[in-house]
């Protein structure tokens, strides 16, 4: 099992250029395999874009992976994304993984100018596009719904052929089969229980089967949310604020983090490993670089090592 770590993206005042530096310094040093971000372009928590904090990540160091999960890809124009991508790869070496959602129904696809009638459809015509931008041919043709493209040249290229990893957002059974169809990997979502991501393995293993997909060649993983404190209360009070900041009342947020002391955290890591996770993207909630900071070097000590 991989373990990687989430790269704090509030700001509540202003960017902490040093605080990052040195949380991605460390991350690399105590061998997380990738820092991730997410994507909140609405909502009331200050949160720093995503693919232009990977840039940044990009330059500050140089084993790490970066990833975003999810993107939800219905809302961007598909070349632009396409391109910005391709940057982020270029600027890390190609150490880039690209999360993307369709998106839910509760989406405010009104304010990116998207009928939500037409968001799924959207999403699979639009990664189809950016797949063709991505492609070895040098002039790109395209008859879509929403898109039409003749003999267009798109440069530069990803480094990672045909493009990088794409690790699917997904809880429902189209959404999941989805995933298998058009993705590398699928990576259960934060605000799910262990429980729920236990019934979406499920899903996407018999996808797999049934599509004749090789499992060896689809990664599947889950982020985390987790607080660790010798006070079990303390740690749980931690977390929820956190939440409350990223998802505000959503109904059963609180079912989803773990938390507690060292071994309780372990316990909860190792059902995610046993519902099928073989990687876990551990995602602290503090208010600051400094509270996760305080967190990844109390899970490097006394979590990770015994995890296995």
């Amino acid at each position: 099992m991989r373990l990687s770590i989430s790269i704090p993206q509030q700001v509540p005042d202003g960017f902490d250029a040093a605080g990052v530096r040195s949380y991605l310094a460390r991350a690399e040093e105590l061998g997380f395999e990738g820092g991730w971000v997410m994507e909140q372009v609405i909502g009331p928590t200050p949160t720093i874009a995503p693919l232009e904090l990977l840039a940044y990540a990009a330059a500050c160091t140089q084993r790490l992976r970066l990833g975003v999960a999810v993107l939800v890809t219905s809302q961007h124009d598909p070349l632009q994304l396409a391109s910005a991508i391709t940057a982020v790869d270029q600027l890390s070496h190609g150490r880039l993984d690209i999360g993307v959602s369709a998106g839910g129904g509760f989406r405010k696809f009104a304010a990116f100018g998207v009928d939500r009638a037409t968001f799924v459809s959207r999403f699979t015509e639009g990664l189809e596009l950016m797949k063709a931008a991505w492609s070895d041919e040098p002039l790109i043709s395209f008859d879509g719904r929403f898109r039409q493209l003749d003999d267009l040249p798109i440069q530069p290229k990803p480094v990672q052929r045909p493009h990088p990893p794409i690790w699917f957002g997904a809880n429902a059974p189209r959404s999941l089969a989805r995933a298998v169809r058009l993705g590398d990997a699928f990576l259960g979502a934060g605000s799910s229980s262990t429980a729920a991501f236990a019934e979406q393995v499920a899903i996407v293993r018999r996808e797999l089967e049934e599509q004749g997909r090789d499992p060896a060649t689809f990664t599947i993983g889950k982020r985390v949310y987790l607080a660790v404190d010798d006070d079990p209360q303390r740690a749980r009070d931690q977390v929820m604020s956190g939440l409350r900041r990223i998802y505000g009342g959503m109904p059963g947020i609180e079912d989803v983090p773990i938390f507690g002391t060292p071994a309780q955290i372990i316990d909860g890591l190792r059902a995610v490993r046993d519902a099928g996770a073989e990687m876990i993207l551990l995602n602290p909630t503090g208010a600051s670089v400094a509270e996760d900071r305080e967190q990844m070097e109390r899970l490097a000590a006394d979590v990770v090592p015994r995890v296995d």
